[in-house]
């Protein structure tokens, strides 16, 4: 960065600087025009040693540096600086180091007002003031957006997180969150919570049988009999492989049991590829049902599922224990 005159001596008129649009005051043209002009080559970078001070491009473009973390649009952290514009504002208000990195995309001119100018200009011009304080308020509301949009798409990747992508039931990080939350409510209010484990039967000579793809196909039907036999209130999950599970909020043990029936019954009929020349066996699945009781927490309620589940497999499948 080389000093190559001074404000004074440039093309640039001091109205065509947007922070002191609409100014006609030559006693602050007069402050401004002794102020270095600085020229940067394309892909230097400001090295000022973090001091605060104001700069304003003449020409070219600066790049300020993104603050964006890993894994986001670092595009979203960076912000270019064009003719007119101005940078360092909030160091100098702030009377802190200027850590931002700035660099020049292409060869670049660079007003530089030291900040006990900048205070100066402040105290005598009501425009500069103005605009000063629209410029900031301008970059709050940016800066508030970008917030924004980062908490929506870490929402959205967080719900991506908790969803099985085969069948779009929750998953097991869900289940690992919210089952214990579920269990503990249900305890405090004395109110029933039930669980039914599903267990597609002999699914591993489907799978060897049919190829992967009508596995999976096989997957999505029994989690589309499952999502659509439950209530809003209720929760579909895939355990992992080819069990599933439904919690049943608010689900005394009858219930529960009519539920697992009424799911048993479904996953008969469920349609794997409807459009198939040559049909495939019917799903089933092994059911196994359980409920919360007093002094029993998530482990002890998902165990008596298994325990259930088991007894279902070793009944003959196909059908429904508690």
């Amino acid at each position: 960065m080389e000093q190559i005159g001074t404000f004074g001596a440039s093309r640039t008129t001091i109205r065509d600087l947007q922070l002191f649009r609409d100014e006609t005051d030559p006693a602050i043209a007069a402050l401004v025009a002794g102020c270095a002009v600085v020229r940067l080559a394309s892909g230097e970078r400001i090295d000022d040693g973090g001091q605060a001070r104001l700069y304003i491009v003449l020409a070219g473009q600066l790049e300020i540096a993104s603050d964006a973390h890993a894994g986001e649009d670092a595009s979203e952290g960076t912000s270019r600086i064009l003719p007119g514009e101005s940078a360092g504002e909030q160091a100098v208000l702030d009377d802190a180091a200027n850590l931002a990195a700035m660099t020049a995309l292409e060869d670049t001119e660079l007003l530089v007002i030291e900040p006990e100018l900048v205070w100066t200009l402040i105290e005598r011009s009501n425009v500069l003031a103005r605009n000063l304080l629209r410029l900031l308020s301008f970059r709050i509301r940016a800066a508030n957006a970008l917030l924004r949009r980062r908490r929506k798409l870490g929402e959205f990747y967080r719900q991506l997180s908790l969803n099985d992508p085969l069948t779009g039931l929750y998953n097991r990080a869900w289940l690992n969150e919210m089952l214990p939350k579920l269990a503990a409510r249900a305890a405090t209010d004395g109110s029933p919570l039930s669980l039914v484990m599903i267990d597609l039967d002999h699914f591993k000579r489907f799978n060897d049988t049919h190829g992967h793809m009508a596995g999976d196909a096989a997957l999505a039907a029994a989690a589309g009999v499952i999502r659509g036999a439950l209530r809003p209130s209720d929760f579909a999950v895939r355990y992992g492989g080819e069990e599933m599970l439904a919690v049943l909020p608010d689900t005394p043990p009858e219930l529960a049991a009519m539920v697992a029936e009424r799911l048993c019954r479904r996953l008969r009929l469920a349609v794997v590829f409807p459009d198939m020349r040559l049909p495939l066996p019917h799903l089933t699945g092994s059911f196994g049902v359980a409920s919360l009781m007093a002094g029993d927490d998530e482990r002890s309620l998902m165990a008596a599922a298994d325990a259930a589940l088991y007894r279902a497999k070793e009944a003959g499948r196909d059908r429904v224990c508690a």
